[in-house]
């Protein structure tokens, strides 16, 4: 006679209480280009940034590292943090310097902090692609993390890159400016909260950002 052993799932009660005690926390990679190119925008973008810590330590439940590439061969991951303070320290470091873009290694350092505890999303913001599609579309293919990009600018070239990054990882691609910067606020917001919560989280928010996200990830399913 086969005995069949309940699980969590056929307890809800327990799994309920066990959220409590010990709740899941998402986990966001926030990558910048931090190139030359930048550097006209800088400020606007980082008190941007700002703004998406503040959202995260509001929303609760997610911890963030930062990384930022610029120079020749620079790509510096931070500490997970979960703080508004301490996330924005870490960016009030960080200036331009001259250099190529690096997101193959980006993509390359998602996949490893992925394999060491699950990543539920990341985010690239540049405005530039110099490297090669091949293998950044090879890296993208096993990441299994959703990449949001939000790209500076509307060179087409760029545009279709970063669209089949976003496509490849079941994530989203977007385009700001300087005219329209507001948007990358409310985008780096949704993200966040996608990140904490989930495709669930990310309805509730009912922004237009939040909605413009919810139709890509769906459409790429």
């Amino acid at each position: 006679m086969t005995t069949t052993v309940p699980t969590i799932a056929d307890r809800p009660h327990l799994k309920a209480f066990l959220e409590r005690v010990n709740p899941h926390r998402g986990r966001l990679i926030f990558c910048v280009d931090a190139t030359a190119s930048r550097e006209k925008t800088w400020d606007r973008a980082a008190h941007l940034q700002a703004q998406m810590f503040s959202a995260v330590a509001a929303i609760g439940g997610l911890d963030v590292q930062l990384v930022y590439y610029r120079g020749h061969s620079e790509c510096v991951a931070s500490q997970w943090k979960s703080d508004a303070q301490s996330l924005a320290a870490v960016m009030s470091r960080v200036s331009c310097a001259a250099g190529h873009t690096q997101i193959r290694k980006v993509l390359a350092h998602i996949q490893k902090e992925n394999a060491r505890a699950k990543v539920d999303a990341a985010i690239v913001v540049s405005d530039a692609c110099e490297e090669t599609s091949y293998d950044l579309y090879a890296e993208a293919r096993e990441l299994g993390v959703p990449v949001f990009v939000f790209q500076e600018g509307s060179d087409e070239y760029v545009a279709e890159i970063y669209a089949e990054i976003a496509k490849l990882t079941k994530g989203a691609h977007c385009k700001f400016d300087n005219s329209s910067a507001q948007r990358l606020g409310d985008l780096l917001k949704a993200v966040a909260a996608f990140a904490a919560g989930g495709v669930k989280a990310l309805a509730s928010q009912k922004s237009e950002a939040a909605k413009l996200l919810l139709t890509q990830i769906k459409s790429d399913k």
